[in-house]
């Protein structure tokens, strides 16, 4: 049995994979579409939750403190 075999098990009638990669891309267009708002608003906090439905974590994150432009 190969791993498609083993995927195809779990994905007969997924509509939830649907639903979740659409979650996914959405998050992801939407962070990556607007500028991150500054740490201590109350807007930072639900881009905080849009950043983690994006799967935005480490590095990949951006601060919304501007860095100094030399």
């Amino acid at each position: 049995m190969n791993t498609f075999d083993i995927l195809a098990q779990f994905l007969p009638n997924a509509n939830w994979f649907a639903v979740i990669t659409a979650l996914v891309t959405l998050a992801s267009a939407i962070t990556a579409a607007t500028p991150t708002p500054a740490p201590g608003t109350s807007l930072a906090m639900f881009y905080k939750l849009i950043e983690l439905l994006a799967l935005n974590i480490g590095r990949a994150k951006d601060t919304g403190i501007p860095e100094d432009k030399f």
